[in-house]
């Protein structure tokens, strides 16, 4: 039976890449910077309007678990796509990126596989279009108890909760990671998700979950506070450890009574698309090989750095060189 350094659950979704101005997302009532979830027709529609595309297999955790398994780890994602082109390319391309693919495309699925229009403006800023599509319907049935059961860490995507199904397979998920000696851990995703969701949020992170990763702005809704100390200290009040994004400011990790602050070299972005998705995968990493807290903050920060500097959500440097050009291994 085949142990896991780090399996994750999430949307399994393409990304369409494209570039556009202000203009542009003006004239397509497109609320720039932002994740908006859209319906078939206006997925059509947006596709059509893209003038160049660069075809990706995404989804947030999908991204870090490609991102984590560049690193060396063991990976495996479990995510729905159905038996189209869009599906089989995504099924395809996480196969030759070294990650198992759980499950085999849906055959004969009513609802197209999931894809993200997202059009990069020129200040790197990215405003995402996403077509939930097969994605939503994930359910305990999709999450094999011989994978979830033999992870050393069990990476989930907050998105999902917009389902029970999706709830009640991430508990069951999180409980047969931890029965089996690994840990269980969240993104939240997005604050509107939070808000949707605050109660189920909670309680997973207090009763099932051993990290939490979101940024300030997540961070902070779980508790409806402007307090961005009081929030970060109230999470790390209920999971052992705690980890907070502040874009420019850097990162705060908390574990028990240990905090640490880890600073960022702030740089102009070429495209924002994935930062924090690598940011999960460098610092899991880390958690993964044992690595300080201290340790896993710099290189959640190095991958996410690396990871704006280019068009695209997952790296294209081997980012275990730069650890160890800087001496983190």
């Amino acid at each position: 039976m085949k142990k896991y350094d780090i399996v994750g659950i999430g949307n399994a979704v393409v990304d369409v890449i494209t570039h556009a101005d202000d203009s542009f997302l003006a004239h397509m009532a497109i609320e720039k910077g932002i994740m908006q979830l859209v319906d078939q027709d206006r997925a059509v529609a947006l596709y059509g309007a893209m003038k160049d595309r660069l075809q990706t297999p995404g989804g947030a955790v999908a991204n870090t678990i490609a991102g984590a398994g560049a690193l060396g780890l063991d990976a495996a994602f479990i995510g729905r796509v159905r038996d189209d082109a869009l599906g089989t390319f995504y099924a395809d391309a996480m196969t030759d990126n070294g990650i198992d693919f759980v499950n085999p495309p849906v055959a004969d699925g009513t609802t197209p596989t999931s894809r993200s229009m997202i059009f990069v403006t020129p200040d790197g800023e990215r405003s995402m279009n996403t077509y939930l599509g097969i994605s939503t319907g994930l359910s305990s049935v999709d999450v094999p108890p011989d994978v979830a059961g033999n992870a050393k860490l069990m990476f989930l995507e907050g998105y999902l909760f917009d389902e029970d199904a999706g709830k009640t397979a991430f508990r069951e998920a999180a409980r047969a990671a931890k029965a089996g000696g690994g840990k269980a851990g969240i993104t939240i995703s997005d604050p509107f998700c939070v808000e949707r969701h605050r109660a189920d949020f909670l309680h997973m992170i207090e009763h099932d979950l051993d990290f939490v990763i979101g940024n300030a702005s997540e961070i902070r809704s779980l508790f409806q506070t402007e307090d961005l100390e009081e929030a970060m200290a109230r999470t790390a009040a209920i999971c052992p450890t705690m980890v907070c994004t502040r874009s420019g400011d850097g990162v705060t990790l908390i574990e028990g009574f240990n905090r640490v602050d880890v600073p960022v070299t702030r740089v102009t972005p070429v495209d924002a698309t994935g930062a924090g998705d690598q940011f999960a995968a460098g610092f899991l990493y880390g958690m993964a090989t044992g690595q300080s807290l201290e340790a896993c903050g710099r290189m959640g920060n190095l991958c996410a750095a690396e990871v704006i500097s280019h068009i695209g959500p997952r790296p294209q440097r081997d980012m275990l060189a730069e650890f160890r050009k800087i001496g983190l291994i």
